[in-house]
C-alpha cells in the first residue's frame, strides 16, 4: 500500500502545506501536483457534490505525484464517507462538527481498523486502496489505517468548552480551528475576528500543541501577509493549507475585475 507522506511529515516533526479543492475534476489535482509545492491535497466533500467514482479517481491521481490526500466529510453519515475515501486511496480524514468527547473517539475508531490492539471499526473491505483483494484485512492494512491521519474542526461554542478533554484522546493527530462555525455557535454570524473567536482561537492552538497534537491554520486570502504567517509559527504552528480553487478564483476575479472597470469608467 501506498506510503502515508503527511503521516511521515507529522512523524519527522517537519512542517506540512496543503491545499484544499472543491472541484473533484483529476486535472485540478494534477495542476495542484505540478506545482511541486504541495505536502498533501484536501478535497472538500462537505461542501461539494460528487460520487463514490470521483473519490477513486481522486485517489488514483494524487498518486501520480510525491503527495498524499485529504478529505473533509459531513458530521451526519461521516462513517460511511470517511470510511468509503480511506477504500478509494485518500489517506488522511478532516471530521468536522466536533463538539464532545463521544465524537471525537467515534471518528477515530472510524478510521483505525477492527482489531483488539487498534479498537477500530474499519473493517476489511475490498475496495481500492487495498487492491480489491490482494491486501484486504492484512498486517499492511492495519498498518495503513493506524497511519491515517485523524483531523478534527474544532469549530462549535460546545467543542471549546470541551476541549481539554477532546484533545486528551488517544489517536487525534491534528486539529483546525474553524472561526466561521464558531462565530456562528456563539451568536456572532460571520464576526471571525470577534475577540472572543480570536480567544478560542489561541486556545485551540495552545491546548493542541500541549497535547502533542498539530493545529492546522487556513491562509484564507491572496492578500495574505507574510508577517501573520509569522504570528502563528511562533505560537509553535508547523501545519498551514491554502484555501480552495473556488475562493482563489472568486478574490482573483473581483480584484481585477474591479480595477479593471475603474480603469474603463475613470
Amino acid at each position: 500500500m501506498k506510503s502515508n507522506k503527511l503521516r511521515e511529515i507529522i512523524k519527522s516533526g517537519e512542517p506540512s502545506i496543503g491545499t484544499r479543492l472543491l472541484s473533484v475534476w483529476p486535472g485540478m489535482v494534477e495542476i495542484v501536483g505540478h506545482t511541486g509545492i504541495f505536502d498533501y491535497v484536501e478535497f472538500l466533500g462537505e461542501y461539494s457534490p460528487w460520487d463514490l467514482h470521483d473519490l477513486e479517481n481522486f485517489g488514483r491521481v494524487v498518486e501520480l505525484f510525491d503527495m498524499s490526500s485529504m478529505i473533509k466529510v459531513d458530521q451526519n453519515n461521516r462513517a460511511f464517507i470517511a470510511q468509503r475515501a480511506l477504500g478509494s486511496g485518500i489517506q488522511n480524514i478532516l471530521f468536522t462538527d466536533i463538539r464532545t468527547v463521544e465524537d471525537a473517539r467515534e471518528c477515530v475508531s472510524i478510521v483505525r481498523a477492527e482489531t483488539p490492539q487498534t479498537k477500530g471499526i474499519n473493517g476489511a473491505a475490498n475496495r481500492r486502496n487495498v487492491g480489491y483483494y490482494l491486501e484486504a484485512g492484512s498486517p499492511e492494512y492495519v498498518k495503513a489505517m493506524d497511519e491515517a491521519v485523524v483531523a478534527l474542526m474544532i469549530e462549535k461554542k460546545e467543542a471549546v468548552d470541551n476541549l481539554d478533554e477532546i484533545l486528551s484522546v488517544e489517536g487525534i493527530d491534528m486539529v483546525q480551528f474553524g472561526p466561521g462555525d464558531y462565530s456562528l455557535s456563539l451568536g456572532y454570524p460571520r464576526q471571525r475576528n470577534h475577540p472572543k473567536v480570536k480567544e478560542a482561537e489561541l486556545e485551540t492552538i495552545e491546548t493542541a500543541i500541549k497535547k502533542g497534537i498539530r493545529p492546522r491554520v487556513e491562509i484564507g486570502s491572496i492578500d495574505y501577509k507574510i508577517e501573520n504567517l509569522q504570528k502563528y509559527v511562533e505560537l509553535g504552528v508547523k501545519d498551514f493549507s491554502l484555501p480552495s480553487e473556488g475562493k482563489i478564483v472568486y478574490e482573483w476575479l473581483k480584484k481585477h475585475g474591479e480595477n479593471i472597470r475603474k480603469s474603463l469608467f475613470i
